[in-house]
């Protein structure tokens, strides 16, 4: 059990979710001992068990490859309110569209996502660069060559997805239900639509 409380430790305290591997040479380290991997992985297991009784409101997940604390589905609501809260503080409208369009279609150059956008995104873009959000991943084929850009790990972080496969599919905005903030369906209908062309 002094294992599984290290490791609780760790993954509390990481800023991002820490891998398996990086949990069991963090412990071999520290505690000056060797760790199997096998150990590591059980004590996970036994972690995500602990977490997922009804006396706590977080739950162990792995997302991107490691593991990290994440709120329960039933606190989403209040805490999808602070983080909109936080969010208007730090991305624009402009940059979450954007974001929006990077993250559907990536990789994507700038002139796709202005087509989509229809207006001049250099500033959104080189914002959501300065945060980490979004990456260059290569030149696109074509006149010019252009930049390709993609999301990033801290997106995947930030956001809480194991992978890409977990972005809800675009016709899920389209329901009232599940409306974020005061952006309207102009983006996701520009986005749908080019993916069908």
């Amino acid at each position: 059990m002094t294992l599984d409380l290290h490791i609780e430790s760790l993954i509390f305290a990481a800023e991002k979710p820490i891998t398996t591997k990086e949990i069991t040479q963090c412990l071999e380290n520290a505690l000056e001992t060797n760790v199997k991997p096998k150990d590591t992985e059980a004590a996970i297991d036994r972690l995500k068990e602990k977490f997922a009784g009804e006396n706590f409101a977080f739950e162990l997940v792995e997302i991107n490859g490691g593991f990290a604390f994440l709120t329960k589905g039933a606190y989403h609501h209040v805490v999808g309110q602070f983080l909109k809260q936080q969010t208007r503080k730090m991305l624009s409208r402009a940059a979450l569209e954007t974001l929006a369009i990077v993250a559907y279609k990536q990789p994507v150059t700038k002139v796709d996502i202005e087509r989509i956008r229809g207006v001049n995104c250099d500033y959104t873009i080189q914002k959501l660069l300065d945060k980490e959000l979004v990456i260059l991943t290569g030149r696109a084929e074509g006149p010019g060559r252009p930049l390709l850009y993609s999301t990033s790990d801290k997106f995947m972080d930030y956001f809480g997805l194991k992978s890409l496969a977990d972005l809800p599919k675009l016709k899920e905005f389209r329901k009232p239900d599940n409306e974020i903030g005061s952006s309207t369906s102009l983006v996701e209908d520009a986005i749908a639509n080019s993916s069908e062309n």
